[in-house]
């Protein structure tokens, strides 16, 4: 999937489905519309100021069987072996009637470049980066999900509660990473400062920190979380001399911890030593 080349001066967004009143916006009209910023993580599943998009669904006026949100992207082109003439995902519609999910035309005060999915794309703070449409073209409320391969092939994991079932990769789990010490670090003071940085969709409550793998789990210090940014950690260990391995593992505000293993978020660990 390559992406898109857009003339801004033609572009605009079809609004359509299962509303009463089907419209197309044409960019400047999208800009005219009440704005508003919001700092969030950004994570991609594989690894601004913007307006309200229920402001901009509500003038087709839902209906109320409509359940999803699909999301057309302009990108097209082959993908793990299966051609696409869009990019097409879904939200549930009572996220994306949250008030964080918006129409992001700039980024830190300038227009979103290409690269990045302008001149429009969806922004779903908490969720991954797969369901954020770049080269936004068309929202069409649906009673059902989208058929398309980025909903049906592509983008869905094994429920960690019944490996039987699949769902959807919507929503950031707990996750977190040590950024200092660096990993392989030599070190020559046996106090150690712990630093990094914690995510998830509905906020970090905790960080703890295991030194050895010896089970014994130390709480960090963690920051506020302020609209849908990451959290930064902290604390101080006091290690012996020798090798050493640190973990961190981070709680979400709704009680999900990190696996300690076998998913894509298990926990962080590195490597370093303490010299003489």
């Amino acid at each position: 999937m390559g992406g898109a080349i857009i003339d801004t001066d033609l572009y605009s967004i079809i609004v359509d489905g299962l509303v009463r009143r089907p419209f197309t916006l044409p960019l400047a009209n999208l800009k005219k519309f009440p704005s508003t910023t919001i700092t969030a993580f950004h994570e991609c599943y594989g690894s601004p100021l913007k307006p309200p998009t229920e402001n901009l669904w509500r003038i087709g006026n839902p209906h109320s069987e409509a359940q999803y949100v699909w999301s057309d992207g302009l990108d097209s082109g082959d993908f793990a072996g299966i051609s696409a003439d869009r990019y097409q995902k879904d939200l549930p519609i009572a996220k994306a009637l949250s008030p964080e999910v918006l129409l992001a035309y700039e980024m830190n005060g300038e227009p979103l470049t290409r690269s990045r999915g302008g001149p429009v794309r969806l922004i779903v703070p908490g969720w991954f980066g797969t369901n954020m449409t770049k080269w936004l073209c068309r929202l069409s409320l649906q009673a059902d999900r989208a058929p398309g391969p980025f909903t049906t092939t592509f983008y869905n994991e094994k429920d960690p509660n019944d490996s039987r079932r699949m769902r959807p990769v919507w929503m950031v789990e707990p996750n977190s990473m040590i950024v200092s010490p660096p990993s392989g670090a030599q070190l020559e003071s046996p106090l150690v400062e712990v630093r990094g940085w914690a995510w998830s969709n509905d906020g970090i409550q905790s960080v703890q920190i295991c030194v050895d793998d010896n089970q014994t789990w130390l709480d960090a210090d963690v920051e506020s979380r302020h609209e849908f940014n990451w959290q930064k950690f902290s604390t101080v260990v006091t290690l012996s001399l020798g090798s050493h391995r640190l973990t961190a593992r981070a709680t979400c505000t709704s009680g999900l911890e990190q696996p300690l293993s076998g998913r894509r978020n298990h926990v962080h660990t590195i490597d370093y030593s303490v010299l003489p």
